[in-house]
């Protein structure tokens, strides 16, 4: 699982660089549901995450309905708050 988890690119929500191993884990269990969109053209992120998400975790992930923008603008403002403690 933690072939590709050195590669880095940047990421469109947060707006700087960031691994592939954080964007597998942003939700804490699950993956970030951009990590297809994102990744796709660097490496077969899809094939791979089918390997080791169950069925139950992929529809959590990818096929859950999406946030309003308000809550997704909320959620980022604590991710960035978070990093910038530590």
């Amino acid at each position: 699982m933690k072939r590709f988890d050195h590669l880095v690119l940047r990421c469109p929500r947060l707006g700087g660089e960031i691994t592939f191993a954080y964007c597998r884990k942003e939700q804490g269990d699950l993956p970030c549901p951009r990590i297809i969109r994102c990744w796709q053209d660097l490496i077969p992120v899809e094939q791979h995450l089918g390997a080791f998400l169950s069925k139950d975790e992929w529809d959590r992930c990818f096929n859950a309905p999406p946030k309003d923008k308000i809550t997704t603008i909320f959620e980022i403002v604590d991710e960035v708050k978070k990093r910038k403690k530590i």
